[in-house]
């Protein structure tokens, strides 16, 4: 009896394995089909389900799943597949798993990154030609990158450079600027004094000029003065003298001016003479003051 239920089991299970293998071939069959005509869809639906649902340890089957997604365009999945693979056994899919993460680094920002998944491919398995291609090429772009960063930032140094100059330049420019606002605002004063100075001064002239004039406008009318003062002291003149002085007085008298010109006489020296004679005639005035008058007696008579 026991022989028995042992047999029955052994079919159940056995029964069970094999309807599992052939759902696992035919899955994989149609997933070989739709990859084989494009239809990555289809391939990826197939093979998800054989290795996330029935964990099927099928490293090909990983394999192809990062080419559908790869080929979706869902890099990020096929970038998943890719990395199961780098730790195989097998160096072949192991060298192809490296080139396409290398291919998918390609980019300019991470060339070293790409390169360095290419040398590993090559690592894993020398005959690949493929990655070794993709190495060389991407090794000549990284060198292009890197002259034309070198090229840029000598150039971006050179242009710092030149803007560093400009402003050199511009500060020195409104340095000189601001001496020469300041040197202008100075010379500008200077000439506003200079000008005052010289309004002073001409004023001072015209006030001098005024005053000389003024005083020898005085000193014509003493002299005049002094003149007729002269001319009521002389005596009376005689008869025959009377046609000579009547004849004189016809003619035309020179102004004091004109006498000091004949007599070869200065303002400043005729001035000093006409305070010497007004000084000498004060003097006579108060020597006269001073004489005592003789007192009539007055026993006498008037008479």
């Amino acid at each position: 009896m026991k022989r028995l239920t042992t047999i029955l089991v052994l079919a159940i299970c056995f029964s069970a394995s094999a309807n599992d293998i052939s759902k696992i071939n035919e899955l994989k069959k149609n997933a070989e089909i739709a990859f084989k005509h494009q239809q990555y869809d289809v391939a990826v639906s197939n093979y998800s389900y054989l290795i996330d649902t029935l964990h099927i340890d099928d490293e090909q089957a990983i394999m192809n799943l990062g080419h559908a997604y790869y080929q979706l365009n869902q890099k990020d999945l096929a970038q998943a597949q890719y990395q199961k693979l780098v730790l195989s056994d097998n160096e072949e899919l192991k060298s192809v798993a490296y080139q396409q993460l290398g291919a998918m680094s390609k980019d300019p920002k991470t060339l070293e990154k790409a390169m360095a998944y290419f040398k590993e491919s090559i690592k894993s398995d020398p005959r690949n030609q493929d990655a070794r291609y993709n190495y060389e090429l991407v090794k000549k772009k990284l060198k292009e990158q890197q002259e034309q960063n070198q090229d840029q930032n000598q150039d971006e140094n050179q242009d710092n450079e030149d803007q560093e100059n400009k402003d050199e330049e511009k500060k020195d420019q409104d340095k000189q600027e601001n001496e020469d606002k300041q040197d202008g605002d100075k010379n500008k004063d200077q000439e506003k004094q200079d000008s005052e100075d010289q309004e002073q001064q001409d004023q001072e002239n015209k006030d001098q000029e005024e005053e000389n004039k003024e005083d020898q406008k005085q000193d014509g009318q003493e002299e005049e003065k002094e003149g007729n003062e002269e001319e009521q002291k002389q005596p009376e003149p005689k008869e025959g003298e009377e046609g000579e002085e009547k004849d004189q007085k016809d003619q035309p008298q020179p102004s004091p001016s004109d006498k000091m010109q004949e007599m070869n006489i200065s303002p400043e020296k005729a001035k000093m003479i006409l305070e010497a004679l007004k000084n000498s005639e004060i003097q006579y005035i108060q020597q006269n003051r001073r004489k005592p008058t003789k007192r009539k007696d007055s026993d006498k008579p008037d008479w």
